[in-house]
């Protein structure tokens, strides 16, 4: 069973039997704008965010904008019938009203003014304040497959901001749906690596101030001995705030030796040595004697090599051997305790 009518030239029918809605001779299918259609944006939205559900629409506009042009153009041929047409066809299609106010083929310029589209109606019952982008991307689509030049659109005036009617302005442009999308992608992956730098650089600044906090202790050992271990690698930064603490901790001890412990202390190069020196330097202006332990073979030999002072200092492998030397220095030595009688 089969029904047809002409609405000002623009042709439904229906087919009962099989199911079908026809509109111009191709399938369409309705639905209810203020309920499924919201719907349906909602849920985009909901599942690819407000910038990302914009660009989709906008997109979809434009290609089935592009779709549109196409069929008209083998239909109609002509842009001055096809646009000529196209008001009457899109207001019996519940498009809204559509007044194509100029256009302009050689200066590739129209403007075009929509109300009450479903567009708007969809966007007011959402809430929106905000011009919807399925139109204008779609009209952007319409007009570079009739003028044959890539044409995009800037919004004049808006109906959902509260002007009687939405106005879409065409110019031509290079401006496309494909530059949008990698500009989103772009702009994400800009937004997503500050997100992860701003993350790493906290997260630097607050295992720098446990550094600060656990590193390089000073360890009294015995009276007049101690020891500041070195652990992992040194850099500027932080050999400075070794140093510095170091130079401010020390006169309270009264330390006639301190014991460099050198054996956690990776990534030996010419910094380090450097710093080691420097180190050395500074604690022997304030009375204290230093001595290096914990000396590898690898170490032992880039000392050797390196023609620093350090290799002036006294070394040992082990902390034990460095503090036998010190108590030795000061006329001192361990003893066992004799037994209580």
């Amino acid at each position: 069973m089969k029904h047809a009518i002409d609405i000002s030239g623009s042709l439904f029918d229906w087919d009962l039997v099989n199911g079908e809605v026809h509109f111009e001779n191709e399938r369409v299918v309705m639905f209810w704008v203020d309920t499924a259609f919201k719907t349906l944006f909602d849920t985009i939205e909901e599942i690819a965010g407000h910038k990302e559900s914009r660009l989709v629409l906008e997109t979809s506009g434009y290609r089935t904008g592009t779709i549109v042009s196409d069929f008209y153009r083998r239909s109609l041929g002509k842009v001055d019938d096809i646009l000529g047409k196209l008001p009457t066809t899109y207001v019996t299609a519940g498009w809204g009203d559509t007044e194509i106010v100029s256009y302009s083929k050689e200066e590739l310029h129209a403007v075009i003014r929509v109300r009450n589209s479903w567009e708007y109606q969809v966007n007011k019952e959402q809430g929106k304040n905000q011009e919807g982008t399925f139109l204008p991307g779609h009209w952007a689509g319409v007009l570079t497959g009739l003028f044959g030049e890539k044409m995009w659109y800037k919004v004049n005036r808006s109906q959902l901001e509260g002007d009687p009617y939405s106005e879409y302005e065409f110019n031509h442009s290079d401006i496309t749906p494909s530059l949008n999308v990698s500009a989103l992608i772009e702009e994400q992956t800009n937004e997503m690596q500050q997100k992860m730098e701003l993350a790493a650089a906290e997260r630097t600044h607050t295992l720098s101030s446990i550094i600060k906090e656990i590193s390089s202790p000073i360890i009294p050992v015995l009276d007049s001995i101690l020891v500041v271990p070195l652990v992992g690698r040194y850099d500027e930064t932080r050999g400075e705030e070794l140093l510095n603490r170091t130079l401010l901790n020390l006169p309270g001890y009264k330390a006639d030796y301190l014991i460099i412990d050198a054996t956690s202390l990776i990534g030996v190069d010419e910094f380090t040595l450097n710093f080691i020196q420097k180190f050395v330097a500074a604690t022997s202006l304030l009375g204290t004697r230093c001595l290096l332990v914990g000396i590898s073979a690898e170490f032992s030999i880039q000392i050797a090599q390196s023609g620093h002072d350090i290799k002036r200092i006294p070394c040992f492998s082990v902390l034990q051997q460095g503090i036998h030397y010190a108590l030795d220095q000061m006329g001192l030595f361990i003893t066992k305790k004799n037994p209580v009688s």
